[in-house]
């Protein structure tokens, strides 16, 4: 995991978020080990606390669960319920706003599926 941390967001969210899309990109699949909470804390120079808490936001969203002694591990079915969630957000938070941009900037669906030439037509 490589991780730029920016000042607008908690630090255990940006690192739950980088799990989730680790999941959602087959990085982590069901059954895989996440990395200690040690281990991550001392790799990102973070406090324990602070990956405790993302990783207790995993859990509490069923995710991962805590196999005692043992670690964190990716739940059965974590990455098709993370699409399914995250495919939701995304048609209610970010679509209307995008949707909006493209009818201000009058662009149709034939130049929105044109493959881009970076610039040069």
């Amino acid at each position: 995991m490589t991780i730029g941390w920016n000042d607008n967001t908690p630090i255990y969210r940006q690192l739950k978020e980088k799990v989730v899309g680790m999941m959602l990109d087959g990085v982590l699949k069901a059954g895989d080990a996440l990395p200690s909470v040690r281990q991550v804390a001392a790799e990102y120079q973070l406090n324990p606390i602070t990956v405790s808490r993302a990783y207790q936001e995993l859990v509490d969203e069923q995710l991962v669960e805590k196999r005692r002694g043992i670690g964190m591990y990716v739940t059965e079915g974590a990455s098709e319920k993370l699409l399914a969630s995250e495919r939701e957000r995304f048609m209610r938070e970010e679509w209307p706003a995008m949707l909006e941009r493209i009818r201000r900037l009058g662009l149709d669906l034939g130049q929105l599926l044109r493959p881009q030439d970076g610039g040069q037509s």
